[in-house]
């Protein structure tokens, strides 16, 4: 292709079709159309959907998209780039990045919803306010709150997070503006990085959790984390604590955890959970100290224009030659 007497870059968008209206509407299409060569209407989950892939300088991927693996390195000898428009890029082989292809992705993008929802849900947490609706509703009378729920409210409450992640770091962040504790659990993170983020760092998870009167969890799912809120870290928060999870469902033991809900000693606010989704008839369903969400933290609806907005912008930088704004070591 052509554009204004010089040539304009090959590129192929590699993603679940149906989700491109969400992601690059028509005033976003005719922008990348106007960057590089690419036909918005022919994203693909598959690279048998591209055409002369051999040609294809710079990938935008996001949800959908396949495997990267070796196979499609011996394909894609022109590439030079690949724009992520989701989260993580564990979907793409370390070889990309050893020839030279520079990734991108929009992972704090993303972060901005999921660490939106988790303040609104420590604040109605703390507030009492999602089980003194269902009380409200249930009894239908007068509800004294000074006597009835004494230890409401956010102002002095401790919470703690796990996972200094991009969320995490953005959750700590804004709980630094309000008159609350925050402690902050992460092996990979100093002191005095946690201080910047204006949280106090503790080193054991358990001590974390006896800490807080709120749990945040916001590591991501590797061997290491899996099961890492364990029944001893669950025994260790106060009675009346509240667990937040927007992360992944297997950080929690989630048989100790109901056990402990069942039991009306914690609370519990997910919106992920092992599995995702649960079996019909799960106790978490219907124990009345639980909230659960089906997945609405990360970005969703019109959400998804922000991730296509940064992906965008990434584009613009490399088709100007300047550095990514967010690069990702495949």
């Amino acid at each position: 292709m052509e554009y204004r007497g010089v040539r304009t870059m090959r590129a192929a968008l590699l993603m679940n079709p149906a989700l491109t209206p969400f992601v690059f509407g028509r005033h976003e299409c005719r922008r990348l159309e106007d960057l590089v060569d690419i036909d918005c209407a022919a994203a693909s989950m598959s690279l048998d959907g591209i055409s002369n892939p051999v040609d294809v300088e710079l990938l935008i991927t996001g949800w959908g998209v396949p495997e990267l693996g070796h196979e499609v390195l011996d394909m894609l000898t022109s590439l030079r780039a690949i724009v992520h428009w989701g989260g993580g890029v564990g979907f793409i082989d370390p070889r990309f990045s050893a020839r030279g292809v520079r990734v991108s992705s929009a992972r704090a993008a993303n972060a901005v919803p999921v660490a939106e929802f988790t303040m609104a849900m420590i604040t109605l947490a703390a507030k009492d306010a999602l089980w003194a609706s269902r009380r409200y509703t249930a009894e239908q009378r007068f509800i004294d709150r000074e006597a009835e729920m004494p230890r409401t409210g956010l102002y002095g409450t401790t919470v703690g997070v796990v996972g200094a992640s991009a969320i995490g770091s953005l959750v700590v962040e804004e709980l630094a503006r309000h008159d609350v504790r925050v402690l902050l659990y992460d092996p990979f993170t100093s002191a005095d990085a946690a201080a910047r983020l204006g949280a106090e760092a503790v080193d054991d998870l358990t001590e974390l959790a006896a800490r807080s009167d709120i749990l945040s969890i916001h590591a991501p799912e590797i061997p290491s984390t899996v099961g890492m809120i364990s029944v001893a870290v669950l025994a260790a928060l106060r009675d009346g604590a509240t667990l937040i999870n927007t992360a992944r469902g297997a950080l929690v033991d989630q048989q100790g955890l109901v056990a402990e809900l069942e039991a009306g000693r914690l609370r519990a606010i997910l919106d992920v959970t092992d599995p995702d989704v649960l079996p019909p008839g799960h106790a978490l369903y219907t124990l009345p100290n639980v909230f659960l969400t089906p997945h609405l933290a990360g970005s969703m609806g019109n959400e998804l224009k922000r991730l296509g907005h940064a992906a965008l912008a990434e584009v613009e930088r490399f088709v100007a030659g300047t550095p990514f704004a967010h690069p990702m070591n495949a």
